[in-house]
């Protein structure tokens, strides 16, 4: 059975994975990224984790068809160069040339997002579908998207960033440095910045206790929790919370009409919660152009977990090898 390599390329670990055909993970690894180092010492550690995958799973070199690489931030497939990782030391980085100093596998490289709903596509909450869109609900909002099987993210390689569609003009400000993004009302950073701001505004509220017992912080769980306790509070910022998720995965639906969107991130454990009153306002939202008889986007949660960028990233190198890209 045919295997590649996944690197899940992080701003804090870099994950190694051997992954089969099937997409399960022979062997993997992960060491920390140390950000603050060098592009090319941690290019050069991504080199040597791979050939320690390797050997560890039993293999050598030979048995492995190629090496794909997720990163945050803009590559260029077709010169193996990473344009720019804004949370990493990466502005036009010759990735595949400074990996094949150590490796001489085919290196092939994309967006973290791209691979994780590659992932999904192929293995996860969207398999047997040609076209998905993979949205992560995390420190920022992440998106992945899936057009007759392939990632689509532009001519250009830097699309697909449905976290910086604006959904409210005027409203909060995004780390894009534009205002009222989708990321900036849906992130899992969003939820517990509004949970705070509740908080303090409501003395009252059981919020203040389960942060203040939490060391003074609030997490994506706190209003949920709260609101299963009947604080009218908490409800508020989680009806509020489901409304502008909706009002995204609406202009998703609406725009792509992709088979299935995949919705993943720790908020996603909320369950019935958070997803029997989402379908029902995103559907309500999009109603004008699912009309009787047009089938409707399934919406499902992610199934790949952390292993989304390491069997994504392996995926994608084996579908540029098989298209006979150059790496």
């Amino acid at each position: 059975m045919k295997k590649y390599i996944g690197i899940d390329l992080g701003g804090t670990n870099i994950k190694v994975g051997l992954v089969d055909e099937t997409g399960t993970i022979v062997h993997k690894k992960s060491i920390k990224t140390q950000a603050e180092r060098t592009g090319e010492a941690i290019v050069a550690d991504m080199a040597r984790v791979t050939l320690e995958v390797i050997a560890e799973a039993g293999c050598t070199e030979s048995d492995v068809e190629s090496i794909g690489i997720g990163s945050p931030g803009t590559p260029n497939n077709k010169t193996g160069e990473l344009i720019v990782a804004y949370n990493l030391p990466f502005r036009h980085m010759p990735m595949r040339r400074e990996m094949k100093r150590t490796v001489s596998l085919p290196v092939y490289i994309d967006n973290d997002a791209n691979v994780a709903a590659l992932a999904e596509s192929e293995f996860g909450a969207a398999r047997g579908s040609s076209s998905s869109v993979t949205i992560t609900l995390g420190t920022g909002v992440g998106g992945g998207i899936v057009i007759n099987n392939r990632i689509f993210s532009g001519f250009n390689n830097a699309g697909s960033e449905i976290g910086h569609m604006v959904i409210k003009s005027g409203g909060e400000a995004c780390t894009c440095g534009r205002k009222g993004c989708f990321e900036a009302y849906a992130s899992a950073t969003a939820l517990i910045r509004d949970t705070e701001r509740a908080a303090v505004q409501n003395p009252a509220s059981i919020l203040n206790t389960m942060i203040a017992e939490n060391g003074g912080k609030a997490s994506g769980r706190s209003s949920f929790d709260a609101m299963r306790q009947g604080d009218a509070v908490a409800t508020a910022v989680v009806v509020n919370y489901i409304e502008m998720l909706s009002e995204g995965l609406a202009n998703v639906i609406n725009t792509f009409m992709p088979e299935i969107i995949v919705i993943g991130g720790g908020v996603c454990n909320e369950g019935d919660a958070l997803m029997v009153p989402l379908l029902e306002k995103t559907y309500d939202k999009a109603k004008s152009f699912l009309a009787e008889g047009v089938p409707a986007p399934k919406i499902r949660v992610a199934e790949m977990g952390n292993d989304a960028g390491i069997v994504g990233a392996a995926m994608m190198g084996r579908r540029c090898l098989e298209d006979g890209l150059p790496g």
